[in-house]
């Protein structure tokens, strides 16, 4: 499986309905991390998962012919000089772009110039201007829950990555370097973890 943004294996497709696959990822992420969002907003979530399985939705061709993704503030600073109709297109590629990055595939920018931050306040930044212009609950909803969303869609990245023990690795180095709880379950899950290392070890 490759480490680049935007690539998903096939184990992930399979035989059952893409769409469908996610939205029960998405589902069993909140239950377990208690949050809930709208169903628009699943809905929005799922389609987003769905769009991006392809590189041609996270990368632009370049004059050169290679392709290469658009700094997030060059489409911010854009997006504010574009007519109305161009600006919500510009700010929901950047809030989605942002998004997804930043929440499936996380670990993609340890090895980049800017951290998850970044994106975090980018991405809820025009989520907030969507939110602004249109009204749209999805857009309030992602903008004002988006570094708990990301959490949603990095458990479903890890639930759908972690099928080798390179990737269980990699989940590993993730727990230690966040402490984060619901990796800690997930480890417990996976027999890495000793159960007496789940939320418990976090309360003391």
């Amino acid at each position: 499986m490759s480490d680049r943004p935007g690539v998903v294996g096939q184990s992930v497709v399979g035989t059952k309905d893409v769409r469908e696959f996610f939205r029960e990822l998405l589902t069993s992420a909140q239950q377990h991390q208690r949050i809930k969002v709208h169903e628009e907003t699943e809905f929005y979530l799922v389609n987003l998962l769905d769009t991006f399985l392809s590189t041609d939705s996270l990368y632009e061709p370049s004059p050169d012919g290679t392709m290469s993704r658009e700094p997030l503030t060059v489409l911010f600073a854009r997006a504010l000089a574009e007519p109305k109709e161009r600006k919500v297109q510009t700010l929901r590629k950047l809030g989605d772009t942002s998004l997804f990055v930043s929440g499936f595939f996380s670990d993609s920018l340890s090895r980049s110039l800017v951290d998850v931050n970044y994106y975090v306040s980018m991405g809820g930044r025009a989520y907030g201007h969507l939110q602004s212009m249109l009204g749209d609950v999805r857009f309030a909803e992602l903008a004002q829950k988006f570094d708990r969303i990301v959490d949603l869609l990095s458990e479903v990245s890890e639930r759908t990555h972690v099928t080798s023990n390179r990737g269980l690795l990699r989940l590993y180095e993730r727990y230690v370097r966040t402490g984060s709880e619901h990796l800690a379950d997930l480890l417990v899950d996976k027999g890495v973890l000793p159960k007496s290392v789940g939320k418990k070890w976090f309360m003391q």
